[in-house]
């Protein structure tokens, strides 16, 4: 019973916080984007303060964090892999779902920074108007973070990876930094419970540019699910037959 008042008084804060620093900040979001950027990390420190205060889970991040133009491939388990990506990425920006441009807070934040909207109903659509606001230099320099999955995940669940970080892998010519989690295990998809523990996300050994797409898609999804199984397992958790890293 605790657990579950303490997750949504957490839940109470991570929403209005995001409303009050969203409004608040949104004046120096639109001025320009570093302004942005600054208002996304600061939100992202309250609310890793406000989950170790309120619900004993910490944030850790394991590897080296990438600064340059590149794409990072995640194991996607919740929102807080996003806050995560967010807080350390001195410029994300995000392939995310065209229904999130019109999400209050989220979708202005999102847009400024350079995020990709793509309609994940209409695959051959999405992938070339993915590729396309990249190419066209809308999504600006930094680092270009890609789900592969194409959604969120529970632990212990396999969904395949879609082509489509492949082609972008491919046409954009940049190295790409696959990233492993555990997040969701300590918070999960569409649960509203936040356990306590800590939370870690991964970055691994970048795959260098210049593979084909048949042989990208073959080294990312081993690597990233292996890592990711194996973060799980240190949380207490069994995500079941354990996969070979590439």
């Amino acid at each position: 019973m605790m657990l579950l008042i303490r997750s949504l008084l957490f839940d109470v804060c991570l929403y209005g916080l995001m409303a009050v620093m969203g409004i608040c900040c949104a004046p120096m979001a639109i001025w320009s984007v570093d302004g942005a950027y600054l208002a996304i990390k600061a939100y992202c420190r309250a609310v890793f303060w406000c989950l170790r205060v309120i619900c004993g889970l910490k944030v850790e991040v394991r590897g080296t964090i990438p600064s340059g133009d590149v794409i990072v491939c995640s194991k996607h388990q919740s929102f807080l892999d996003i806050l995560i990506l967010s807080s350390v990425l001195p410029r994300a920006k995000f392939i995310m779902k065209k229904e999130l441009r019109w999400a209050p807070v989220l979708g202005l934040y999102a847009l400024r920074i350079g995020s990709t909207p793509v309609n994940r109903g209409q695959r051959a659509k999405a992938m070339r108007d993915m590729v396309a606001h990249v190419e066209r230099g809308e999504a600006s320099a930094g680092q270009l973070v890609i789900y592969p999955q194409g959604t969120r995940v529970a632990p212990g669940a396999r969904r395949p990876y879609k082509v489509g970080a492949g082609v972008l892998y491919e046409r954009l010519g940049r190295p790409c930094v696959p990233a492993a989690t555990n997040v969701g295990v300590f918070w999960g998809r569409r649960s509203h419970l936040r356990r306590p523990g800590t939370a870690v996300l991964e970055f691994l050994e970048p795959i260098p540019a210049g593979l084909g797409v048949a042989e990208f898609m073959a080294r990312i999804e081993p690597l990233v699910e292996a890592h990711s199984d194996r973060l799980m397992r240190e949380a207490g958790f069994d995500p079941g037959a354990e996969p070979s890293a590439a």
